[in-house]
């Protein structure tokens, strides 16, 4: 899907990014390993063994839109206690990113993180990636009442608390159904394929501006028309 008179890079002042298997490939399987630890919780919290706890992790993402909001809503587990398990992950597999980094400093404009993981995990991602300086704020779960994307709730904070202007934002996910409330906001919305079935369920439904498969080679035409935009 082309760029439109309506939204055009060059006008794009904030720029809006999710964080696992977005602003990193998910062949660096960090989220295999968040994955794994949702499951062992459940398994030691509620005593199942390991093929229910993933059968209950799935219908709990499926049904609440993250397994965390399920077992809030349904088991009353502590968010924070269980945040704080799935994250502590090896980000060894996670390489620094020179040309993101590269990329994303030539980009003007202000720069945010909108993730359903925690803060922390949010901030050990970028620091390993060597992006963290290029970014304004992170918005991760707690800040969105634990109501996880795509709920509108964490969009709006979002734009109340760092005074976004929707017309003039553009947001970058590779789960398709997370863009709805960012289209709906009126912001640009950029769908980054990762080739799994489940970040493409809904995609007929959404509004998409951009769909691209390569997040840098991205970053780099949209800083290029900036560029030239400001030349006189």
């Amino acid at each position: 899907m082309g760029e439109s008179a309506r939204f055009r890079l060059d006008e794009i002042e904030t720029w809006i990014f999710d964080l696992d298997n977005t602003l990193y490939p998910a062949s660096s399987r960090l989220f295999e390993q968040i994955g794994a630890r949702m499951t062992h919780f459940i398994c030691e919290r509620f005593g199942l063994e390991w093929e229910a706890a993933l059968s209950l992790r799935r219908a709990y993402f499926r049904d609440y839109g993250t397994t965390l909001r399920g077992l809030m809503l349904v088991n009353r587990v502590d968010p924070e206690e269980f945040l704080i398990y799935v994250h502590e992950i090896d980000l060894s597999s996670l390489a620094p990113d020179p040309a993101l980094e590269r990329s994303l400093s030539r980009l003007a404009g202000r720069k945010f993180v909108h993730t359903n993981a925690s803060a922390r995990h949010a901030s050990r991602v970028l620091e390993r990636l060597g992006v963290a300086r290029c970014f304004s704020a992170i918005l991760d779960i707690a800040d969105a009442g634990y109501d996880p994307k795509p709920a509108l709730s964490g969009y709006r904070e979002l734009v109340r608390r760092h005074r976004v202007e929707p017309s003039s934002a553009l947001m970058i996910e590779d789960i398709a159904r997370n863009l709805e409330p960012a289209a709906a906001l009126g912001m640009t919305t950029v769908w980054l394929r990762g080739g799994s079935d489940w970040a493409a369920e809904g995609v007929e439904g959404v509004r998409i501006d951009h769909v691209i498969d390569d997040l840098g080679a991205f970053l780099a035409l949209a800083a290029s028309r900036q560029g030239r935009s400001s030349r006189p």
